[in-house]
């Protein structure tokens, strides 16, 4: 088992030398390059994906404690209307105040909410652009692995068949600058 790894570089290097197999040698280089493009598209998409959730998770809890500030003024109104209250005046300036302030976090919630619905609408654009780089990744990787078969068995078939499956993963990855 220890000689397989070693026996594979020897046939490579061999299979460098054989002008025959130099478009495949051509081919696995060029896979390998975008193999490495694609990962790195699909680690950032992904990072941006997380940092995305954690702003929305931030903003519904922002939306959250709105909330329970406005419902907690709207307490304080309602007590104020049943229990009796000794300076009425008074005691109706002080429910318009904080009715005001009911008002104002009612709108700030709003904010809140379409802004939190659209940073998720973003994290979910990430997660579908991040699947398909990591879908080309995949594809990718394995044209490679097809490839590097033909230096082994010298069978070209092996070749066209991870042209075919490299020119899939290519296609998916750029799709993924198409997803809307």
């Amino acid at each position: 088992m220890a000689e397989e790894p070693h026996e594979l570089a020897e046939r490579a290097e061999h299979g460098a030398h054989e002008s025959g197999l130099a478009p495949v040698t051509i081919t696995m280089a060029v896979l390998a390059v975008f193999v490495a493009a694609c990962s790195l598209m699909g680690h950032r998409t992904h990072t941006e994906e997380i940092l995305l959730q954690n702003k929305a998770t931030d903003q519904w809890a922002y939306f959250q404690a709105k909330d329970i500030r406005r419902h907690a003024y709207e307490l304080f109104i309602d007590e104020m209307s049943v229990f009796t209250v000794q300076n009425s005046p008074q005691a109706d300036v002080i429910k318009e105040k904080y009715q005001k302030e009911v008002d104002r976090y009612r709108d700030q919630q709003k904010d809140a909410q379409a802004e939190a619905e659209k940073t998720e609408k973003e994290v979910g654009f990430r997660e579908r652009q991040a699947d398909r780089f990591d879908l080309g990744e995949v594809l990718l990787e394995a044209a490679l692995v097809i490839c590097s078969i033909t230096l082994l068995t010298r069978n070209r078939l092996f070749w066209a068949a991870g042209l075919l499956i490299g020119t899939a993963g290519v296609v998916v990855a750029v799709a993924a600058f198409l997803v809307h």
